[in-house]
């Protein structure tokens, strides 16, 4: 397709639909994603459309009638992988009811980069932003402040904040992961067991507030000492994610534990692949409860999993927004936070009987 046809193809889509986004566009035409990224920079440069991170957004016309027009606000989530794009869809799928347009950004959980893409959604002119910051333990005093100071309402996205003054002024809607590693805890405990080993990839907001669950869960229940173990990515050295799910797994036999809870479900796979492998049955002889449920379900043994509400989740973050983004009362609004709860969803791995889910 030549240049000309593309750039029309391009500008046709962002008249129907306000957006586009590259890697979709490339898909439906056939073309290296790189060639469309191209085209959107020249299209840009002619003044005919605004780039973002990922696609294009239309530029505003001034006899576009009012009542037709869409809020355009921004969403910075630190991955385009994993956890984030069920949630993106959740806005998605209420964006239209609240006569909302979503521009993304993605930081990579990198701040620097994080700000970078805050910058330009603000000169694109976004009325509000869902963030979901990159954090340390040593600098969310600074984020807060950051965030506090950007002159358009902001709603942190799946961020707990050990510090208040992240959430104290600030809307604020996340997934309950502490509730989510209780009702995996209490679950293998009302199948018998009286242990249960954890084994979590830390280097994820999410290792803390596990963590966190897995103390009072085990101190709340009268659990026995079991294995607990950092596990580390595995992308990039699948081996050493074996080895040391092979070592987590004989520490747990050693102390006479029949169960654990996994964080994430991609490692969960791996840990009955390690099971299979030392000829131990799962569940009969090993039980896991994966935490997170991307791939779980076609593991060698499908895996029960604590399930996050992604979609529910990015539906009420942006719900909150576009409430924040109301004219105010005469009453201050309140700051708002959200916690959704996650669900168990029961298949093999456990041990019981399969049913939906479980609250």
């Amino acid at each position: 397709m030549l240049p000309r046809a593309r750039h029309e193809y391009l500008l046709r889509q962002l008249e129907l639909h306000g957006s586009v986004v590259a890697a979709d566009v490339a898909a439906e035409l056939g073309v290296a994603q790189v060639t469309i990224r191209r085209d959107i920079v020249e299209l840009e440069e002619a003044g005919l459309l605004a780039r973002v991170h990922g696609g294009a957004l239309q530029l505003p016309k001034a006899a576009a009638k009012p009542a037709a027009a869409r809020t355009l606000v921004g969403v910075v989530v630190p991955s385009a992988s994993s956890h984030f794009p069920e949630v993106i869809r959740g806005m998605e799928s209420v964006s239209t009811g609240l006569r909302m347009r979503i521009a993304l950004g993605v930081s990579q959980y990198r701040q620097d980069v994080e700000r970078e893409r805050v910058a330009r959604l603000l000169e694109l002119g976004v009325q509000g932003l869902v963030v979901t910051p990159t954090l340390t333990l040593d600098d969310e005093v600074e984020v807060a402040q950051w965030l506090e100071s950007l002159p358009v309402p902001v709603v942190v996205l799946e961020r707990r904040g050990q510090d208040s003054r992240l959430v104290r002024h600030l809307d604020n809607a996340r997934t309950d992961l502490v509730h989510g590693t209780v009702l995996a805890i209490e679950h293998l405990v009302e199948l018998g067991h009286k242990s249960v080993g954890l084994a979590v990839y830390d280097r994820t907001p999410t290792a803390r507030s596990l963590h966190i669950g897995y103390d009072d869960a085990i101190a709340r229940l009268g659990l026995d000492q079991a294995p607990v173990r950092s596990l580390p990515k595995g992308e990039d050295d699948p081996m050493e994610l074996m080895d040391v799910l092979e070592r987590f797994l004989a520490d747990c036999l050693g102390m006479g534990v029949r169960a654990a809870l996994v964080h994430t479900d991609h490692h969960a796979a791996r840990m009955v692949e390690v099971a299979h492998k030392q000829r131990l049955r799962v569940p009969e002889d090993f039980a896991i409860v994966a935490y997170d449920d991307e791939v779980a379900e076609f593991a060698d043994v499908p895996l029960t999993t604590v399930t996050p509400p992604r979609r529910a989740l990015g539906r009420e973050a942006l719900r909150m927004l576009a409430e924040r983004l109301r004219p105010a009362s005469e009453d201050q609004r309140p700051t708002l936070h959200l916690r959704l709860l996650p669900r168990l969803t029961i298949r093999e791995s456990c041990g019981a009987k399969r049913v939906a889910v479980r609250m």
